[in-house]
């Protein structure tokens, strides 16, 4: 008996649009997440009265405060996509992350995707007739509206 190995197509992939609507929801979650992080960090300074960490945090220059926020949003993007294969902007647009053939990505390629992401010009990479950008291509993966992947997945 011949065995058909599952492949994502064209019909299952989420739109540009759903993407962008991933990608502001997911940054303003980053932002939300590294002002709290911050602010955190700035409480448990006053608390513990080292206020070097209070200093320090309160004191972070416009390029500190980038890469801070940039390690929150590797952080943020590497957890949930390795152990959820999705994000909130992803659950709001009822869409995941796969593989070519439809398992759920390896830590490897989240790895590859997160990093991918950090690219100043990646976000421009969606702009070409391909719906799909660098951090899905060099990571060989998919977006793809859950649904649809789940009901074709069945048959």
């Amino acid at each position: 008996m011949e065995t058909k190995e599952f492949m994502i197509t064209d019909d299952l992939l989420a739109s540009k649009g759903q993407r962008f609507l991933n990608m502001i929801i997911d940054l303003f979650i980053v932002y939300v997440l590294t002002m709290g992080i911050g602010a955190a960090i700035n409480i448990l300074g006053e608390v513990t009265g080292n206020f070097k960490l209070s200093e320090w945090i309160i004191s972070l220059t416009l390029v500190e405060n980038i890469l801070f926020g940039l390690v929150v949003l590797f952080f943020y993007y590497l957890i949930m996509e390795t152990y959820l294969s999705r994000t909130f902007g992803k659950y709001f647009t009822k869409t995941i992350v796969v593989k070519h053939n439809g398992t759920k990505p390896k830590v490897k390629s989240t790895v590859i995707r997160t990093l991918v992401r950090l690219i100043p010009i990646e976000a421009f990479t969606f702009l070409n007739d391909d719906a799909r950008g660098w951090h899905d291509t060099l990571s060989v993966t998919y977006v793809v509206n859950k649904h649809e992947f789940m009901e074709k997945r069945k048959v």
